[in-house]
């Protein structure tokens, strides 16, 4: 270890003594959105407004809650999964841009920082997280080439004994806000033809030659409280400041946006609870009819379904815990982290929506919690990887793997499946048939959901084998079943329309009313 890192890490132990534990940590963050969010001012009235008030993150970010990303080593908490997890479920009961804000440093920049960063930088990054609260952020994304990230245009060559790194980047959460940024790029060549692999770097923004310049701030739909925008970037960068892969840098891309989207859950959770907590409070208190919404079947109907995407929210919590740790090479686990992150995402503006219908015009209010969730969640279905992308990645994993093994019948496969083998079970009838494995695009979305929701039932099960409370683990189950047997009735519908080109000519209704 060089000795100056040595240095830095020994002061930044000394500075953090014995951490408290976990659950007193938690209750101080909770106290500190209280006094932020209710008390010196009111989150339904901030939600109207861009950015956050300077007192709100700095009382926030007073109780350290970046450190559960923070290796032991360097002052932090560990990075342990299920503390990073609890922590974001934590913020987004409050708040799902602050719960965001959260997953961005940690996920997206400290996760990956920790693993592959070099050691000579670690220290005087970690720390300054620590001490002087640092914000980080990661840019892949570019205006041309969103979801197809492997032709990314951001190039760099190697200048003396620095990277030269030029390019664009948009939609990066805390876009001029964080203080360092991972940056992806591909290695340009001497024939200016750009290499295949993928590298990151570490950029220090207030370091000289270092700074990204914002070309533009986004009105981005919701979650005003996160900048979004586009990016310049034209950085020249030390040689410490690259990511070492531990094979290469497709594969680091790909452990850390796997290990990300299985964190979502976390983001779900606060964010599903508070939805229902506000749904049981509303429809008790409304009296409708000489009784409360409460008693109403079709209400009953509604709050039962969000009590079983609360459950499965907590399954996936769970299963990410023991799954995604910093110490598993998540690289190849695409199927498992695409069908979270698509379900829950998926769960969480469903359950935003229904509160809008149970609350009525009232919730039709931006600074109004279920109006205000609504348009905050709509995102997140489609950043990390659209829902229609990632649905369709699983039925290609699905088939690869079919073919492979030699087996059609969808059924018989997944009970051999690890990821499927309890739920498949319980959806038997639905799933018993002969896979065709050449599927049109618009099929394997379908299929795709399908197997995500066979998923996200193998792992409620799993919490249930825990000792989860049953009546929660029985809703759920029978509301994937229903969603499943639904999500197959769509499959096995054959439909096979495309757009109609010049749909203009003789269209008018009005060409075909008398008088």
């Amino acid at each position: 270890m060089h000795a100056a890192t040595a240095e830095v890490i020994s002061a930044t132990n000394k500075n953090h003594p014995e951490l408290v534990p976990f659950s007193q940590f938690l209750d101080k963050l909770k106290e500190k959105m209280k006094q932020v969010f209710h008390v010196r001012a009111d989150i339904d009235d901030l939600s109207l407004k861009r950015g956050l008030p300077p007192f709100v993150m700095r009382e926030i970010m007073s109780v350290n809650p970046l450190s559960v990303g923070i290796p032991k080593q360097y002052g932090g908490r560990g990075g342990v999964m299920k503390e990073n997890i609890a922590l974001l479920a934590t913020a987004s009961y409050e708040s799902l841009a602050l719960s965001l804000t959260f997953g961005i440093n940690s996920a997206l920049f400290l996760q990956p920082f920790g693993k592959f960063g070099q050691d000579e930088v670690k220290a005087g990054v970690f720390n300054r997280f620590l001490k002087e609260k640092a914000m980080g952020g990661l840019m892949i994304t570019e205006p041309d080439f969103g979801s197809d990230a492997l032709n990314m245009q951001t190039s760099y060559t190697e200048k003396g004994s620095k990277y030269h790194l030029k390019g664009k980047k948009h939609w990066a959460g805390l876009t001029g806000w964080a203080d360092y940024w991972l940056l992806s790029a591909r290695q340009k060549s001497s024939s200016d033809k750009l290499m295949r692999d993928i590298d990151f770097f570490l950029c220090d923004v207030n370091a000289p030659g270092q700074n990204i310049v914002v070309e533009e701030f986004f009105e981005n739909l919701g979650l005003y409280a996160i900048p979004y925008g586009r990016n310049r970037l034209d950085v020249q960068l030390p040689m410490a400041h690259k990511l070492v892969p531990e094979t290469t840098g497709v594969k680091m891309m790909l452990d850390l946006l796997h290990r990300s989207r299985m964190q979502f859950p976390g983001m779900g959770m606060g964010f599903i609870q508070r939805m229902l907590d506000e749904a049981l409070t509303h429809t008790r208190e409304r009296q409708v009819g000489g009784k409360s919404l409460f008693h109403y079947d079709q209400v009953q109907h509604r709050l039962s379904e969000l009590q079983a995407s609360y459950t499965i929210c907590s399954a996936m919590c769970a299963n990410s815990s023991e799954k995604a740790g910093l110490d598993v090479d998540l690289s190849s686990q695409g199927m498992e982290a695409n069908a979270v992150k698509s379900v829950i995402t998926d769960l969480m503006q469903d359950a935003a929506q229904s509160v809008v219908q149970l609350v009525g015009a009232k919730a039709y209010k931006i600074n109004h919690i279920a109006g205000r969730g609504t348009a905050d969640s709509r995102p997140f279905q489609i950043f990390e990887g659209s829902n229609d992308i990632l649905y369709a990645q699983i039925s290609e994993a699905l088939v690869k793997m079919m073919k492979r093994t030699r087996e059609n019948n969808l059924f018989q496969f997944l009970k051999g499946f690890d990821l499927t083998d309890k739920a498949v079970h319980f959806v038997k009838k639905q799933l018993d048939f002969n896979l065709d494995l050449q599927i049109q695009q618009r099929k394997l979305v379908e299929m795709g959901k399908v197997i995500g929701r066979v998923i996200s039932l193998n792992q409620v099960l799993d919490l249930g084998d825990k000792g989860f409370k049953k009546e929660l683990i029985d809703g759920s189950v029978t509301f994937l079943q229903q969603e499943i047997s639904k999500l197959m009735s769509a499959f096995n519908f054959k439909n096979n329309e495309t757009v109609v080109d010049g749909y203009e000519e003789n269209s008018s209704w009005m060409n075909f009313v008398a008088g």
